[in-house]
């Protein structure tokens, strides 16, 4: 054990894992990183299961806090480590990056499990690589039992985050118009919301992490639609060296880029129509969510799934936080999402 204050506990297959750590390379906070459940990870167990785990040093010189949940955590550093942050200033710019991220962590997740567990070459991949990550000492029959339990598993939950032949070509569609956002974007800034990251950036980054990089098929698929995603993603990875003064370097809400702008839209075609179906799917007790995704030419698909009650308190949270903002700041927030389909979120 070192003194560090913080430990992160997670794994390299992990998107919400290495968000989680470019987060505090990019504060330039101390940290211990550690292979979840490997033989150096000595943390007490969380709340929940769950990666990526952060553990505070306590006044004892005991781990003892332990924190799950990407966003939470984002959202704590915050509070406790002033030098620079996520959040922009401006409350109401401040909302659209918090929606940005809940965007990257519950919607572009879904083409990064699909890619993952729908095709060949991907499972096999990472059915091989994800159970020697945290053991390099596990021998080839334990290995391949692993690989059959993590596959078998895996594959077997695709239908419950929506990965389904019937929404494969919405979720891969909405991926590559992803990819297409972030191209334009670069044209004009590194960042989403100007100069510095934001919350949103980190959301999106910890997917593409392995879509753009880890995947064969989303890899293969990004590095001919769009290579900067992947240098990127690169930079990403450790921002500590980014030059960041104070709270400058944020764009203004009313100047948002074209590239945010075109996100917002698309996050109004995908997730703004899921979240919301998704909660009235669990008010109502229904077991399926159904709801209608829009294409930018105009043509229609119906997205089907189970009800998730995790991102119906995703929307909870969200709505939460607008409700949170001043009348002024809800009209100025008003004005940006009219038009792009993420009016529901808040109404």
């Amino acid at each position: 054990m070192t003194d560090h204050p913080l430990v992160l506990a997670g794994q390299y297959g992990s998107p919400y894992s290495l968000k989680m750590r470019a987060v505090l390379r990019y504060r330039q906070l101390p940290f211990r990183w550690v292979l979840r459940d490997s033989k150096w990870d000595d943390l007490p167990p969380p709340p929940v299961p769950i990666i990526p785990v952060i553990a505070y040093l306590d006044d004892d010189g005991n781990y003892a806090d332990v924190t799950v949940d990407s966003s939470p955590q984002i959202t704590r550093l915050e509070g406790e480590f002033p030098d620079r942050r996520l959040t922009p200033p401006d409350p109401a710019l401040a909302f659209i990056d918090f929606l940005i991220e809940d965007y990257g962590d519950e919607w572009v997740t879904k083409a990064m499990y699909h890619y993952r567990w729908a095709y060949e070459a991907d499972i096999d991949k990472a059915g091989h690589l994800l159970p020697i990550a945290r053991n390099l000492q596990i021998n080839s029959d334990q290995s391949q039992q692993m690989y059959e339990f993590i596959t078998a598993r895996q594959i077997g939950r695709r239908e419950l985050v929506g990965s389904t032949d019937l929404n494969q070509p919405i979720i891969e569609s909405s991926y590559e118009r992803l990819l297409d956002i972030m191209l334009a974007q670069f044209s004009s800034h590194d960042f989403l919301l100007g100069d510095r990251p934001g919350r949103g950036d980190f959301g999106i980054y910890g997917q593409l992490t392995q879509l753009a990089k880890w995947d064969p098929t989303p890899a293969t698929l990004t590095a001919q639609r769009a290579a900067k995603v992947i240098s990127w993603v690169d930079r990403m990875d450790d921002l500590s060296w980014l030059p960041v003064e104070a709270d400058d370097g944020w764009s203004s809400l009313e100047s948002l880029p074209a590239g945010t702008t075109q996100l917002l839209a698309e996050i109004g075609r995908t997730y703004a129509p899921f979240m919301v179906a998704n909660a009235q799917a669990l008010m109502s007790g229904a077991d399926e969510v159904v709801c209608e995704i829009t294409s930018p030419d105009g043509s229609n698909a119906n997205y089907r799934q189970g009800p998730f009650k995790y991102q119906g308190k995703c929307l909870q949270w969200l709505r939460e936080h607008y409700e949170a903002l001043s009348a002024d700041d809800q009209s100025r927030v008003d004005a940006v999402l009219e038009g792009t389909g993420c009016e529901v979120l808040v109404a």
